[in-house]
């Protein structure tokens, strides 16, 4: 006897993976565009800005679908403090993790958030994991060491450690936004963590560049500037955060983080299509790490 395939949790769980391969798509077109806009703009200043333009086209949308009105319905505080520390945090350090690697490398190194998931889903919901955890660790770490062969070991185990970090961060946030703002609509629980994350970072931007630790760029509005906003705000996170809350809504935030794993292979098609040139050993690399957190997943 054979399944229903108009089953409600089997059309849950095609929407969840289809939003969750969207999502990786939409997120992977951030790293280019975030390499290019690091060339002018301090790391601090750049995560500010890059909140505050997926801000800038999330509200209004947001306003527009569900009236005023929706700004009453919503656990500010609550919102707020989840979006600084788990998006704002997760920006901060990915973004650190590319200053230290690359584009590629990076979204490789993200391949291990289904990893950090789970540890989240350990410390906070109690979930035991197995022996398959600790083999696919394993794989994931070798899988970088192999993606990155011709880099400098000291970046590589910095970019390795900030990636892990914002994964863990990542993976809370996206926990802590289900859980908590889960009577809002996709649309308010991005636009109230977004704040959040936009006026923690910030502050904290501004608070360097008043101490003289950072600078603004000397044309930070150009059109080129404001395209890459375009991608790396708007589609990279605003659009993306959107689809991907969806999908972890709609498999669980580890089942959804194994989409992550298809990052680094749409970085790639992406720096190639913009006349990069394509890297057997990332290429081995990322498909390593796929492979240790699908064992890390059974």
């Amino acid at each position: 006897m054979t399944g229903n395939p108009t089953h409600p949790d089997r059309g849950r769980i095609v929407a969840g993976n289809a939003l969750g391969v969207a999502s990786m798509a939409a997120w992977a077109a951030g790293f280019p565009a975030a390499e290019a806009l690091l060339a002018d703009w301090d790391l601090p200043l750049l995560v500010a800005a890059r909140f505050l333009s997926a801000l800038l086209v999330l509200v209004p949308f947001w306003l527009l679908r569900e009236g005023v009105g929706a700004l009453a319905r919503v656990p500010w505080m609550r919102g707020m403090a989840i979006g600084a520390i788990g998006f704002g945090g997760s920006a901060l350090t990915i973004l650190l993790s590319q200053w230290y690697t690359d584009p590629v490398t990076v979204a490789i190194f993200a391949a291990t958030t289904p990893l950090c998931a789970t540890v989240v889903a350990w410390m906070v919901l109690g979930r035991g994991f197995s022996r398959g955890f600790f083999l696919g660790l394993v794989a994931a770490l070798v899988g970088g060491i192999i993606a990155t062969g011709n880099g400098v070991p000291g970046s590589i185990g910095a970019g390795a450690l900030f990636a892990v970090i914002s994964g863990l961060l990542f993976s809370w946030g996206t926990l802590m936004t289900i859980r908590h703002l889960g009577a809002q609509s996709g649309l308010g629980q991005i636009s109230v963590t977004a704040t959040g994350a936009t006026l923690a970072m910030g502050v904290f931007a501004l608070a360097l560049w008043a101490a003289g630790v950072v600078t603004l760029p000397e044309q930070p509005l150009t059109l080129t500037n404001l395209g890459l906003f375009a991608l790396y705000g708007v589609l990279a996170y605003a659009v993306s955060q959107v689809m991907w809350i969806g999908s972890a809504a709609r498999l669980g935030v580890a089942v959804a983080s194994f989409h992550v794993n298809i990052a680094p292979f749409y970085t790639m098609l992406i720096l190639l299509a913009l006349g990069g040139d394509w890297s057997w050993p990332q290429a081995i690399g990322a498909a390593i790490v796929g492979l240790g957190v699908v064992v890390a997943q059974r």
